[in-house]
């Protein structure tokens, strides 16, 4: 299966230019060498997948289709010492994030001594005037975010964006390590890989804190639009290990005291904190779409009177903004008076006239996002882009430059996937979890996305992507002068 293995011209997660494992993979390259039952492994972990339920919604021609989760057996692997760097970075991050959306809807102070411009601040789609003089908890907007992370073909690590609003996808990041325990759970007994599985612990924790009524059990709410959102599984996944109760806008209302309360079959009860899993834009029919019949009426009501704590708080994606995430580097040295731990990627602002003309003579070299879109719609992918796909970005950046960015097109970095029997290089992205509160969390590695199709840089499932799980674990001393890929699995085997 490994025979003939190379990743020209990328960055290999595991197997480096040599063709060597890399130090903190190679007992996991060798264990995988010996195993003359990848394939049926493989199987056996997607048969997994269906018996458990494990699902993700794909909307297609105004239809919602349900999929098992898309999932490869070979696992991404990252030193302890690195991750340890990249976790100080992105807590380094949602610090300044948070400094950041408390100030915007507060006194301002970034635009005042010019370092971040109004007119941005104007034109974003995601600044909740309802929020202006609102003080959540600690001063944190952002409790639960997930930055996307990739590496270059040199292997340096970039953040590719920040996930603040209703960031998905944890769930699927402990449904891949129970999982890979099944299917390759020798590996667990010779290899000291870090754990996930706190996560559910740390995140009741984290919304435990933000109650309003310290010193009582707190009553924890996950708030979902339902069965037929795409990622409902995680809703009641979460929900059912923390110990919240899962609940829908109509299974709440908004008391005379502006508590608000749970409907029971034994009456109401009072909820102190909920972790939503709705947009702004239908959180409230009374302060935001008066015709949203997934919210819940007079919840912002509740919210600012301090009755009730919600995360992520409303107005948090003001900075979950790909123009915002531009100026994160600056937002860090303003509020912090440090240097970025980990960069941005390279960003060209559309709104600006010299950039705009810049990007618009180079399209074939640049990726081309809108500002706030997600799940990898609406990307343009310059180098294999279309003559007409070219016309189509470039007017749609001439009639609206605010809502564009460009960046150059990385090579993104590559790791081992079984796809038709055969371990082929495949670009992968990284998804960790990022908890920010009095005691800051940032999961052991995170969802690791990668695209199954050849050459392909698109890793979200809803655009035919699969995932990884992550191990963070120790290169041992005998393992860091393993012997080439060939040679350790035998040549032409």
């Amino acid at each position: 299966m490994w025979h003939g293995y190379r990743s020209d011209g990328c960055f290999d997660e595991m197997i480096d230019g040599d063709g060597r494992p890399r130090p903190e993979c190679a007992n996991l390259v060798d264990m995988l060498g010996r195993l003359d039952d990848l394939t049926q492994r493989q199987e056996d972990a997607e048969l997994a997948i269906k018996t458990m339920g494990i699902s993700f919604t794909v909307y297609s021609e105004g239809e919602n289709i349900d999929r098992a989760w898309p999932f490869d057996i070979i696992p991404r692997v990252i030193s302890t010492r690195e991750w340890d760097g990249v976790s100080k970075g992105l807590i380094q991050r949602l610090t300044a994030l948070n400094m950041f959306i408390d100030d915007l809807y507060h006194d301002q102070r970034i635009i005042t001594d010019g370092v971040f411009p109004a007119h941005v601040l104007k034109g974003s789609v995601n600044f909740r005037p309802e929020c202006v003089g609102a003080n959540p908890k600690g001063g944190i907007w952002a409790h639960i975010s997930g930055s996307d992370l990739v590496r270059d073909a040199e292997g340096t690590m970039y953040v590719l964006e920040d996930n603040l609003r209703v960031p998905s996808g944890v769930s699927y990041m402990l449904e891949n390590r129970a999982i890979t325990k099944r299917v390759l759970g020798e590996a667990f007994q010779g290899l000291d890989i870090h754990p996930v599985d706190s996560y559910p612990n740390a995140l009741r924790d984290m919304l435990a804190d933000l109650s309003p009524r310290p010193g009582e059990q707190p009553v924890i709410c996950v708030l979902t639009p339902g069965v037929f959102n795409s990622a409902y599984f995680e809703h009641a996944f979460l929900a059912q290990e923390m110990g919240a109760h899962l609940v829908e806008g109509n299974d709440l209302f908004v008391d005379a005291d502006d508590c608000v309360q749970m409907r029971t079959i034994n009456g109401s009860v009072r909820v102190d904190v909920i972790y939503r899993r709705i947009d702004d834009a239908f959180l409230d029919p009374e302060a935001f779409l008066p015709d949203s019949a997934l919210g819940v009426p007079g919840l912002m009501r509740s919210w600012k009177a301090g009755k009730v704590a919600l995360a992520n708080a409303p107005g948090a994606g003001v900075a979950d903004d790909k123009v915002v995430y531009a100026y994160v580097p600056d937002i860090i040295r303003f509020y912090l008076d440090e240097d970025p731990l980990i960069p941005n990627v390279p960003t060209y602002l559309c709104d600006d006239d010299r950039q705009r003309a810049w990007v618009l003579d180079h399209l074939d070299e640049l990726v081309v996002k809108p500002a706030n879109e997600s799940g990898g719609y609406g990307l343009f992918i310059g180098p294999k882009s279309t003559a007409q796909e070219k016309e189509d970005v470039a007017a749609a950046i001439q009639a609206d430059p605010r809502n564009y960015i460009a960046q150059p097109t990385l090579t993104l970095s590559t790791a081992p996937t079984l796809r038709d029997g055969r371990v082929v290089p495949r670009h992968l992205d990284l998804r960790p979890f990022i908890l920010s509160g009095p005691r800051p969390y940032v999961t052991n590695g995170g969802l690791t996305r990668v695209a199954f199709t050849e050459g392909s840089l698109v890793v979200n499932s809803s655009q035919g992507g699969g995932s990884k799980d992550t191990w963070v674990l120790d290169p041992t001393p005998e393992t860091t002068t393993a012997a080439p890929l060939a040679q350790a699995q035998g040549e032409g085997r």
